[in-house]
């Protein structure tokens, strides 16, 4: 069985010769169509071969073992290709964050899962341009996770560093808030995202109507409400 197995990689690193040669990059199929293992093994063949891998092959690689919820080895191929000097990008990181979020969610390890993906988050702002960063991915996880004051703070971080959220960004922190029954702030972040001129969508109202009303605060959700059909605002709106 192992000597089938070889001889199986050793085909996938023939066939990977021959695309590489014909300037063809193997893609995120041509790694899925393998055992995360065996992708695995096809890249240290590609490397014994002479093939030097690039920072496509790196995040397909990445991408597929993610996939595959083979997070630390996605994460060992991080460190990998730092220490080859290939720089890693926006979909690296992205790719990483967003499985090292949703672990936490699936283990019940939030909170190691989190500081992990913070940890890459913060290596990402080390090496690229923070104009280039998507935070709301880590934020949604920290919101998620009861950990909202944690979003708050990295959004703040954010914008010291000059980037402006989007409607989603201040819709999960508002919800976050809701959510953890602190009113006062949710309505803070929603003036903060009017003041910013990040125009709040009909979801956003549907948020605040939802969270004041499950939170006790009738009488400032019907001063929404009004303030919704004075603009002739259609409600989608469920308790």
């Amino acid at each position: 069985m192992d000597s089938f197995l070889h001889n199986k990689v050793s085909e996938g690193v023939a066939l990977v010769e021959r695309m590489v040669l014909k300037g063809c990059q193997p893609d995120l199929l041509t790694y899925g169509a393998l055992h995360p293992d065996d992708a695995l093994n096809l890249l240290t063949e590609m490397e014994k071969k002479g093939i030097r891998p690039t920072l496509f092959t790196y995040n397909t690689l990445i991408s597929c073992l993610c996939n595959y919820g083979r997070w630390e080895d996605a994460a060992g191929l991080l460190s990998d290709m730092i220490e080859k000097k290939i720089n890693p990008d926006v979909v690296t990181f992205n790719a990483l964050i967003d499985a090292f979020v949703k672990e936490g969610k699936l283990l019940e390890a939030e909170n190691y899962r989190l500081e992990e993906a913070k940890q890459m988050f913060d290596l990402w702002l080390a090496r690229l341009s923070p104009k280039r960063c998507d935070i709301h991915t880590l934020i949604n996880g920290f919101c998620k996770s009861k950990r909202v004051e944690d979003g708050m703070e990295l959004f703040r971080e954010m914008s010291q560093r000059g980037l402006v959220g989007n409607t989603v960004t201040y819709n999960t922190l508002i919800q976050g808030f809701f959510q953890a029954g602190d009113c006062e702030s949710a309505q803070q972040v929603f003036k903060q995202m009017v003041s910013v001129v990040c125009l709040p969508v009909l979801w956003t109202y549907n948020i605040l109507l939802d969270g004041l009303c499950k939170n006790g605060k009738l009488e400032k959700a019907l001063v929404i409400f009004q303030d919704m059909q004075k603009s002739e605002m259609e409600l989608i709106f469920s308790l």
